[in-house]
């Protein structure tokens, strides 16, 4: 089974912060602003997604990433990640539901999260499967830690 890790935001910027829940609309999490509107938010970069699996395997390679370090607004667990396109559909919790819109770009502003700031290492051209994801908002919803997540359509 498939669950909300960790939901976190930022008053712009990263590392983002855990909260316990939050509410989501069309415009994304109450209380997180991105710092340049240009490469992120927005209706179709509402979230930014990430994996737990993924998060621990990069630990695992040495670098002093943790959950909310590359931005992420949702860190889920329990997912194989490497299968997550555009154009999945999600359901987390009772009502949010989410369509992934497109891979995410790394920028230089999380390279404190990789080992000598190699930042591409979450590149979806380099390492497919390894990519944040945008996702926007289907069905806005109030979401907590620990809410189950629900695949409802594939790609």
């Amino acid at each position: 089974m498939a669950w909300l890790f960790q939901i976190n935001i930022s008053n712009g910027g990263v590392p983002k912060r855990a909260v316990p829940t939050v509410m989501v609309h069309e415009t994304g999490a109450e209380g997180d602003r991105q710092r340049n509107l240009k490469h992120h938010g927005g209706p179709d970069r509402a979230l930014c997604v990430y994996s737990l699996e993924r998060i621990i395997d990069l630990q695992h390679e040495g670098h002093p990433i943790f959950p909310g370090a590359c931005g992420e607004n949702l860190t889920l667990a329990g997912i194989e990640w490497q299968t997550f396109q555009p154009g999945m559909r999600l359901k987390v919790g009772e009502t949010l539901e989410l369509e992934m819109v497109s891979f995410t770009e790394p920028c230089r502003h999380i390279k404190d999260a990789f080992v000598d700031g190699v930042f591409t290492r979450i590149l979806q051209d380099r390492h497919p499967g390894w990519s944040r994801l945008y996702a926007k908002v289907l069905r806005p919803g109030v979401i907590s830690i620990g809410d189950p997540v629900e695949i409802v359509r594939g790609s």
